[in-house]
């Protein structure tokens, strides 16, 4: 296994523009998403992150936690990759969406007991196209100068990034954990619900 500590980092810093509230602050069983998400990468990684955009850090409910801020604009979820890779380059990166309703331990159990030392980032394929789901997934510390020499090019889409890489692909245990919710829609059949 790696000598590298694993470190979890939930992407928390969309502007959730087609949802119109925040989907870090959704809500289930009275507690947020977000933090629903960071207490399932606590039981795998020595260290969780918030990642977040500077306008966000000080939002109550990100603030509890330690936090990534973007030190990178306009680049969407890489943005918050990339600043995790910048300030902490030792470590090996679980990294996982914050607006995944049905994520569960198994999906990260699964992904971690699979996860591929000789490959830069290990993944699911999507249950939806077949193509890697980046947004939970392992980024590997080495694939630090990978991620950015793509970045460079242009191309700021993980999803891209995986495509274009030796990236370690793994068939979903569990076909809807991975979904997420980007509309109301999405949320009126999710578990989850805006707060009160």
């Amino acid at each position: 296994m790696s000598e590298q500590p694993l470190y979890g980092l939930v992407l928390s810093g969309g502007k959730s523009r087609r949802m119109g509230a925040d989907k870090a602050l959704l809500e289930r069983n009275g507690r947020s998403q977000l933090a629903f998400v960071v207490g399932l990468l606590r039981q795998h990684v020595e260290r969780v992150f918030v990642s977040t955009r500077e306008d966000q850090q000080n939002e109550p409910e990100r603030a509890r936690y330690d936090l990534v801020i973007d030190h990178y604009n306009d680049m969407g979820p890489l943005a918050g990759i990339l600043s995790a890779m910048d300030d902490h380059p030792d470590a090996d990166w679980l990294v996982v969406a914050c607006d995944l309703p049905n994520i569960n331990d198994a999906t990260l159990t699964f992904l971690l007991e699979h996860r591929a030392e000789a490959h830069p980032f290990t993944a699911y394929t999507s249950s939806h196209d077949g193509l890697p789901e980046p947004l939970c997934a392992i980024y590997r510390a080495d694939s630090a100068a990978l991620v950015r020499q793509i970045a460079e090019d242009g191309i700021h889409c993980p999803r891209k990034i995986l495509i274009r890489s030796d990236t370690h692909l793994l068939e979903q245990i569990d076909p809807a954990s991975l979904d997420n919710v980007n509309t109301p829609d999405d949320l009126a059949q999710s578990v989850l619900e805006t707060g009160s």
